[in-house]
């Protein structure tokens, strides 16, 4: 940068282009640095550029890969071992000689539940119309069912009695594993 110009020699009477010479000398705010404007809109600029640039980039080589034949070869072969795989679980789930025990159990506890409230003992029958609800498929429409067919009595037994048929199979599950230990249950007094 050059030397700022001399005032002229009469004092006072400056003219006006020495005051901006000096203003842009000095490094205001319109000389040497550049605006907030400027810089954000030059990070814009450069942010927009680099989004289009890897969404291109993205768009090219998806293309590149759904074109090649290697690729749509796996692509079937996975879909067909996912297809066999769905195919192998759905047998699992329906056993239709497990399905045919579990309602036979079920049949029969209803059964034995309507056998001893016929013969006055309630907390056998509430016991096996219980054992009845843990194996029903619907437990709700079952409910629904009991709520009308029941004594008031004997369904408000059989109501309290559920949290205790939830709680069951965590019991069972302690007596045949006795490895499991929950909280200090092995303190000799």
């Amino acid at each position: 940068m050059g030397t700022a110009p001399t005032p002229p020699a009469g004092g006072l009477g400056f003219p006006r282009s020495w005051f901006r010479a000096q203003r842009s000398a000095c490094g205001t705010a319109r000389g040497r640095m550049p605006g907030v404007r400027t810089v954000l809109g030059l990070l814009a600029a450069l942010t927009a550029c680099g989004a289009v640039a890897f969404f291109g980039y993205c768009v090219y080589f998806d293309r590149k890969r759904r074109g090649d034949p290697a690729f749509k070869r796996r692509l079937r072969e996975k879909r067909r071992a996912q297809q066999q795989k769905a195919e192998g679980r759905g047998a699992q789930l329906w056993d239709p000689a497990k399905n045919e025990k579990l309602q036979e159990l079920f049949l029969q506890e209803v059964q034995m539940g309507e056998f001893w409230l016929s013969r006055g003992e309630h907390q056998m029958g509430v016991e096996h119309l219980s054992n009845a609800l843990l194996v029903c498929g619907q437990p709700q429409e079952l409910l629904k069912v009991f709520k009308h067919t029941l004594p008031p009595k004997v369904f408000e037994m059989l109501l309290h009695k559920i949290p205790l048929i939830c709680q069951e199979p965590r019991k069972r599950a302690k007596q045949t594993h006795p490895k499991h230990v929950e909280g200090n249950d092995n303190k000799v007094n």
